[in-house]
């Protein structure tokens, strides 16, 4: 591409990108609206209710997945009469039903709803069944003969013949209630679901024929809507238990949003200030790159139809670190390649072209993670794992493509290809450059013994104390309350003492006026209720002020656990797998392995010594720490290689002492710049997005530390007794080889 050429490409791409900010911000006014309010917030920013229920069926394979189809089709009929905007309703694992409510303003009610989900059935006075939800063509809501509103019922021709023998029953008098205490009279027709009366009309005009009725009496418009939308769903054909359920509100969830918003930027403007500082023209190139790098991000997902969560900012936040991560890895070629001697000009060039590698192997491996992250989460995991997908095919294509195009054009130009605007000092040496010849290698027996004393530490405190698991692994319930006013927790305890729930309970919000009660008992939506009616008669909160519930069964807690376990496995096995295709040296894979392992056990030990909180996000913490561990270690190992071709001669300790100090730089600053975005969110933001922050920040550390005082120490081990057993092999080779000695003088003696 001749330099004309890039010159019109580049403020071309300059052009897109200010379209791309004012479209997102402010839309194209009644053409296209703008960009930020097309993306979909997730329930615990916009607030709703999500239900999990497990099919309780021993079917297996197709017949599983039709009777889960069907159930899914049923659900979905239900909850569209619920009138909320884009209800979610999906198939989660092979037995649960996954239901969605963004919006719903009483989320007890909803949850009631949907939890009603046995089968629907007619019957007589005295519990005989007559029919079933399957005789049921439609039910709608209309008004009544003599006023008010009624439900409308269609029965197809078996249940109109069923309906009309019912009737003649019901009418004969010759039926004695057997739910008297429920007011249900010798004369009605019982319409049950979930083995509840929803409602028992009576038969007063004689049998009802011709596969219609009315059901009518004081009902407002919304009794009647409800009663119609739950016959309408019709019969379910199989029972659902609710196994997870949580209830947010929007009170917090806009909130988070809002900090989250403000930290995202504040954490890019630091990086664009590091940039600029760090690698000066680069840099500049770089920011360019990045402020298309977040337009990319908001319009893929909202052109997707992606859902935005809490946990979701995070992903977009780490991923910016990743972006960067690409752009430092090219300019510390092409700065090696300026002290070398090479032009401006062919040390871009240059530095782009041996940088491909090792920016495209660190960027697979992590978006492994993120793949086998989105197919063992859960829904708030699958979030970050999504933006963290998008964001590292984003930062590949503004790193290689779009900040190539600007560094091209300015090692081009005579007023800036200079060495001094790609950070090289007259002394022909590089800002944040290590220049001092560094020894790790001999020092790994002390890296070995610090590492294994904090596991020990990790291990002593797990054992002793355990684990701090939170609900969503052992399973129970969580209320969360916005009191008002700060409330003692003895006096909390005293409330709900009668309901022996054996609480942890803490203070949340700003001024502590928020409660978290936490309960390894899992309660039903009337349980919960119940305890709620106990705390809201205490202590005179209002209804809006319920700002969270949530459940989770024994059986999910386990799966969770299961879960993180296989996830890591199946990670570290397809990480293995490319890192042995790509070197070519078990010895690069063995290595990267078992430091991956270590970063496991580290981050690990830290939730045991400092007693944080397992629990799901811890997922997503542990494998994005896998990712950023094995980006580091690739980095350092992609220069072993390229070194072991001019090094030859050398032994392997100068050679990974050398490898190390070059690549020092690069993993310094991307663990800065990947820190930098992440501290305003954990400082700024609330519990939601820290839970995802804090084993991320932990993970960076770790994984930075360990590529080169565990990863590289582990080669040289390998390396090493390759060499002995090498060595031995060749000694007794030439053992064998080694013609014998004979005696002169034939074994004569004097």
């Amino acid at each position: 591409m001749n330099y004309r050429l890039k010159r019109v490409l580049a403020v071309l791409v300059i052009l897109l990108i200010a379209f791309g900010w004012y479209v997102t911000i402010f839309g194209l006014g009644s053409v296209m609206e703008p960009t930020k309010d097309k993306i979909k917030l997730g329930l615990d920013i916009k607030g709703g209710v999500y239900v999990v229920m497990e099919a309780q069926t021993d079917l297996e394979g197709e017949e599983l997945a039709e009777l889960m189809n069907q159930t899914q089709a049923v659900i979905e009929e239900r909850v569209n009469q619920m009138g909320l905007a884009e209800p979610v309703v999906t198939v989660e694992g092979q037995k649960r039903i996954r239901v969605e409510l963004p919006g719903a303003e009483d989320a007890e009610a909803a949850i009631e709803q949907i939890g009603q989900t046995a089968q629907l059935q007619f019957a007589l006075a005295d519990g005989t069944p007559v029919l079933d939800g399957s005789n049921v063509k439609d039910a709608n809501t209309g008004m009544a003969e003599k006023g008010g509103y009624a439900v409308l019922l269609q029965f197809d021709s078996d249940g109109a013949d069923k309906f009309t023998n019912a009737t003649q029953q019901a009418y004969s008098g010759a039926i004695t209630s057997a739910h008297v205490d429920q007011g249900v009279a010798n004369n009605a027709i019982m319409i049950m679901l979930d083995n509840q009366i929803i409602s028992a009309p009576v038969v007063d005009n004689g049998p009802i024929s011709g596969g219609s009725c009315e059901i009518s009496g004081n009902f407002s418009q919304e009794e009647a809507k409800n009663l119609a939308a739950l016959i309408r769903g019709g019969a379910l054909p199989v029972e659902l238990v609710e196994v997870t359920s949580s209830v947010q509100t929007a009170k917090i969830g806009y909130n988070a949003l809002e900090q989250s918003i403000i930290a995202g930027f504040i954490g890019l403007a630091l990086i664009f200030v590091i940039m600029l500082v760090g690698y000066r023209i680069m840099g500049l190139a770089a920011n360019i790159g990045l402020l298309l790098y977040v337009v990319i991000i908001l319009n893929v997902m909202a052109l997707m139809g992606s859902v935005l969560t809490l946990p979701g900012i995070a992903g977009i936040i780490l991923s910016i670190g990743m972006a960067v991560d690409a752009n430092v890895v090219i300019f510390s070629r092409i700065r090696e390649e300026i002290i070398g001697g090479k032009s401006i000009r062919v040390a871009v060039q240059t530095g782009f072209k041996r940088a491909m590698s090792t920016v495209i192997d660190s960027q697979v491996t992590t978006f492994i993670a993120a793949i086998i992250l989105y197919q063992v989460g859960t829904s708030t995991v699958k979030g970050f794992a999504w933006t963290l997908m998008i964001g590292i095919l984003a930062s590949l294509l503004t790193a290689v493509l779009i900040t190539r195009l600007y560094i091209s054009i300015l090692s081009e130009s005579k007023v800036f290809a200079k060495k001094g605007f790609y950070g090289i000092k007259k002394d022909n040496t590089a800002t944040f450059q290590i220049n001092k010849e560094l020894h790790f290698i001999k020092h790994r027996k002390i890296f070995y013994s610090i590492t294994i004393a904090i596991m020990v530490i990790g291990l002593v405190f797990g054992i002793v104390r355990g684990l701090n698991y939170g609900i969503d692994f052992t399973g129970g319930t969580m209320l969360q309350v916005d009191m008002g006013k700060q409330v003692a927790v003895a006096d909390v305890e005293k409330s709900i003492k009668a309901y022996k729930l054996q609480p942890e309970i803490i203070y949340s919000g700003a001024e502590n006026e928020e409660v978290v009660i936490r309960t390894m008992k899992a309660l039903d939506s009337d349980q919960r209720a119940e305890v709620l009616d106990k705390l809201q008669a205490d202590f005179g909160f209002a209804e809006e002020d319920i700002v969270a519930q949530e459940l989770f069964g024994p059986s999910v807690g386990k799966e969770l656990r299961n879960n993180a376990i296989k996830a890591v496995l199946l990670s570290a096995l397809f990480m293995l797998i490319y890192i042995r295709l790509r070197f070519s040296e078990w010895k690069f894979g063995g290595a990267a392995l078992l430091g991956v392992l270590n970063d496991v056990l580290l981050v690990i030990a830290f939730y045991a010594i400092f007693n944080v909180q397992v629990n799901n996000p811890f997922i997503a913490g542990i494998l994005t720490v896998v990712g950023y561990s094995i980006n580091d270690t690739i980095v350092v190992f992609d220069r072993v290689r390229e070194n072991l071709k001019f090094m030859k001669k050398g032994n392997t300790e100068e050679l990974l002492d050398k490898s190390i100090t070059q690549t020092l730089g690069r993993s310094l600053m991307t663990s800065f710049t990947t820190l930098v975005v992440m501290i305003p969110m954990f400082v700024m933001t609330g519990s939601a997005i820290r839970v995802f922050v804090l084993p991320l920040m932990v993970g960076v550390l770790v994984g930075a530390a360990s590529s080169i005082t565990i990863c590289s120490p582990l080669y040289y081990e390998f390396s090493r007794r390759n060499n002995q057993s090498k060595y031995l092999k060749g000694t007794k080779k030439k053992k064998k080889k080694q013609p014998e000695r004979r005696d002169p003088n034939h074994g004569a003696q004097v």
